[in-house]
């Protein structure tokens, strides 16, 4: 069964927009730089998002939100515990995140 993986952002008040940007373009480059560690091909089935645009006032601060779908739970635990690529993005996350958030769900399983 598929997994989707939402991230949501809250980038500190200190970070401008040019790093805000860029980081959200290395978020949406994951698709295409994370390879499955046999196939060294991109294993990440979709991957989307960007700024806050709602209306509803409930964003408790969070700027940004994107949505990364993989096919299974084992090429979502990949992307979490072990590519290289995603690691390294993790890391260039220090010292601009006032707030990360991170939930997975198993589509159509309530």
């Amino acid at each position: 069964m598929s997994i989707t993986h939402v991230v949501l952002f809250q980038f500190k008040s200190s970070v401008g927009a040019d790093v805000i940007n860029e980081v959200c373009s290395r978020m949406l480059a994951l698709k295409d730089n994370c390879l499955h560690p046999l196939s060294q091909k991109p294993y990440i089935k979709s991957s989307f998002g960007g700024l806050d645009n709602s209306i509803e006032g409930l964003q408790n601060n969070i700027s940004h939100a994107f949505i990364v779908q993989f096919d299974s739970a084992a090429d979502r635990d990949y992307y979490v515990r072990d590519d290289p690529v995603h690691q390294e993005f993790v890391r260039g996350l220090d010292g601009i995140l006032e707030k990360a958030q991170v939930i997975d769900f198993t589509n159509e399983v309530i």
